[in-house]
Order: C-alpha cells, then structure tokens, then sequence
C-alpha cells in the first residue's frame, strides 16, 4: 500500500464525525411507524422479537407504514388514563398498500412504534381498507405537540404551528 493511501486511511479514521453523517439525512423528530409480524423463520436481520401478550412475537424491522404515509392524525385520551391514543389517516398510496397486507395477515399481530419506542399491538382482525390506523395508548403530550407542528389534523388543512 502507498503513502497516501495510508495517510487517507487514518485520516478518516480519526475523523469518525464525516462517516456518521455521510446518508446526508437527519431522522424525523416524532417517528410513528407499523411493522406487521413476520415469521421466525425469516431471515435474521429482517425481523426482530418483542415481547407481546406474553409470547416472544416476530415482527419485520422494516415498517410496513412510516412517518410519510400519514396524511392526518386525531388524538384521544387513552382508556387507562396514562397519555394519549390516536388515529392516523393514511395517504391514497399507503391506503391500499395497507388493505393488500392486511387482506394477507388476518389473525396477526401489528405493532405500534413512536420514535423508536413500542407503544401498544394489536391483532388484525379483518383487511384494513378505510385508510385508518389506530393506536390505542402509550403517546406522550410531547409527541403529540411535535406531531401537530409536521402534520394536520384529521379534517384539519394544514399542521398546528407551534405557539
């Protein structure tokens, strides 16, 4: 190996800062994302477990529904008393990409995630094809704030700005 390519070599080893922002994307700041469960049988790196009404469930790491394909959201108090729930109404696209999964994952568990964390998991019980999604509780005030500030509200036309 040459001079100069060891010296670029530890010159980017020493400067780990430039690799770590090299995607040129920062994460959203209030992530809701779906992930349906996926089988064990799955290749590793594609699902991961979580624990779920007492089982070790699967589910795809990859989310099924994102950040981007909510169109509008409606929060409610939660039925435990402890935070908020709410309903997202998905995109045309998202819509029907939704109602073709869950026509194929009837009596399957789909997990709920707000930045990263679990926040509830519900089985589907029937195709999901109105365009809504719920989630029944574990939403903090916070996130609810962020939200309102990047989309509307159901039946709302523009996003809640910040006071």
């Amino acid at each position: 190996m040459t001079l100069p390519r060891l010296f670029a070599i530890a010159a980017l080893a020493l400067c780990p800062g430039l690799t770590a922002h090299a995607s040129g994307k920062k994460g959203e700041p209030t992530a809701v994302s779906f992930h349906l469960q996926a089988d064990d049988t799955d290749n590793p790196k594609l699902i991961f477990p979580q624990p779920t009404a007492g089982k070790n469930v699967f589910y795809r790491r990859a989310p099924d529904v994102n950040f981007k394909d909510i169109a509008a959201f409606n929060p409610f108090p939660s039925q435990d008393g402890d935070g908020f729930g709410m309903m997202v109404q998905l995109k045309p696209h998202a819509k029907h990409r939704v109602a073709a999964l869950t026509n194929g994952s009837v009596n399957r568990w789909m997990l709920a995630m707000v930045n990263g964390r679990v926040v509830d998991a519900v089985i589907v019980d029937r195709e999901i094809n109105d365009g809504h999604l719920v989630i029944w509780k574990g939403i903090g005030a916070a996130e609810i704030d962020a939200l309102d500030q990047k989309i509307p509200r159901i039946g709302e036309e523009k996003p809640r700005k910040k006071k």
